[in-house]
């Protein structure tokens, strides 16, 4: 049986996966709206075995983030350390090792080729957190079972940074979760399909 694979994003309403501080903005981590029905929420979504996958951007951006933090820093919340914990394939042809993370190894060539070997291969569902591009692709391949929208309640209109689909192909999106956590930030999970033109 083929594995499933999320593309697990958080986002602003308006699109945008993290902002620019030269603008001015400090938002901080969740835009500074997270609250522990979110955080248990994205802790129990880690409760059952995956295997993660990171394009080398994402990846690095993890691993210098989780060095420059301290253990009481948002950065180490619970799902995070757990989601570390987790083996992790990241695709990449400039990674070199060894890599600061438990159970990561390095997949050189076609991200398409080595997820689709990964999804048959593979014993536990394929989760990805951000690497956008990487992922972008891989929907376009059908390789993505479920796309995964946290939208936080902020709009990043002058500060947003890095479009969560911004240079995605198009897609028809069948809903087929949603939640409301702390009141106002909603969790969308999606069926894409590559959306075909009318006649």
């Amino acid at each position: 049986m083929t594995a499933t694979y999320t593309f697990d994003v958080f986002s602003s309403l308006d699109g945008y996966g993290s902002y620019d501080v030269s603008t001015g903005a400090d938002w901080g981590g969740y835009w500074g709206k997270q609250g522990p029905e979110l955080l248990d929420h994205r802790l129990a979504s880690f409760g059952t075995a995956h295997r993660m996958v990171f394009g080398a951007t994402t990846f690095r951006q993890f691993v210098a983030m989780l060095a420059g933090s301290t253990e009481d820093s948002e950065v180490r919340d619970p799902w995070v350390n757990r989601m570390r914990t987790m083996p992790t394939t990241v695709v990449s042809s400039t990674l070199e090792g060894p890599l600061d993370w438990p159970d990561a190894s390095v997949a050189r060539g076609d991200a398409v080729d080595i997820v689709r070997r990964l999804k048959d291969e593979s014993d536990v569902p394929l989760r990805s957190h951000g690497s956008l591009s990487l992922n972008w692709a891989l929907m376009a391949a059908g390789l993505v079972d479920r796309l995964q929208v946290t939208v936080f309640p902020v709009v990043t209109g002058r500060s947003g940074t890095d479009p969560i689909l911004g240079g995605a192909d198009d897609f028809d999106l069948e809903l087929l979760e949603h939640r409301t956590l702390d009141g106002d930030i909603q969790e969308l999970v999606y069926r894409p399909t590559l959306h075909v033109p009318r006649g």
